[in-house]
C-alpha cells in the first residue's frame, strides 16, 4: 500500500515525523513551553512507545496495556539522539509492514482486556492498526511543528512548510 506508506513519512498534507526532529539540538527537545504539557522529546518518546506496543501486538507478544496514558510519556531522563534513532528505525518498520501482501495486512489482532475498554473492537487488523499509527503521529508531529514554531527553529533545515 503506497500510499500508506507515503503517509507514515509525511508525504501530502502530513509532515515527515523524521524531518520535523531532524535537525534539532537536544537543549530545544527538552525545553518546555508555558501551556504545553510535553516537551518534543516527550512527544517523540511517546510515538515511539505506541509505535514498539503496536508492533509486539502484530508479533504476538501481547504486551501490558497501560494503566494510565501517562506512562507512555518518559518519568526518566532521556536519550535525545537515542529516542531520534528509534523513530527512524520504527517508521521503517511500519513502512515495511504497509508493503506487506494483503492477506497480511488483513490479518486480525487481538487487543488485550485492558485495551478493550479504549477501543470498540476486540480484533483489529493489521492495516487498521497501520492507519491508526498514521493518525497517531500525524497528531503528535502537528504539536512538534507548533512547539518548534514557537521556539523560532520551524522550519528544519530540510524545509517544510512555514504558512
Amino acid at each position: 500500500m503506497q500510499h500508506l506508506t507515503e503517509l507514515l513519512r509525511g508525504k501530502g498534507a502530513h509532515v515527515d515525523p523524521l524531518a520535523s526532529v531532524e535537525d534539532l539540538p537536544s537543549q530545544l527537545a527538552e525545553r518546555r513551553i508555558e501551556g504545553f504539557p510535553h516537551s518534543i522529546l516527550d512527544l517523540v518518546f511517546h510515538m515511539n512507545y505506541w509505535m514498539n506496543y503496536e508492533l509486539k501486538r502484530i508479533r504476538g507478544q501481547n504486551p501490558k496495556y497501560p494503566d494510565h496514558n501517562a506512562e507512555s510519556f518518559p518519568s526518566t531522563p532521556q536519550n535525545w539522539e537515542q529516542l531520534r534513532r528509534d523513530l527512524a528505525c520504527l517508521l521503517q518498520e511500519f513502512a515495511k509492514l504497509a508493503q506487506s501482501p494483503p492477506e497480511e495486512l488483513r490479518r486480525e489482532i487481538e487487543s488485550s482486556p485492558a485495551a478493550l475498554e479504549q477501543q470498540s473492537s476486540r480484533l483489529n487488523s493489521v492495516e487498521a492498526i497501520l492507519w491508526q499509527m498514521v493518525a497517531h503521529n500525524s497528531y503528535h508531529t502537528g504539536q512538534i511543528v507548533m512547539l518548534r514554531q514557537a521556539m523560532n527553529a520551524w522550519p528544519p533545515k530540510s524545509g517544510g512548510d512555514a504558512w
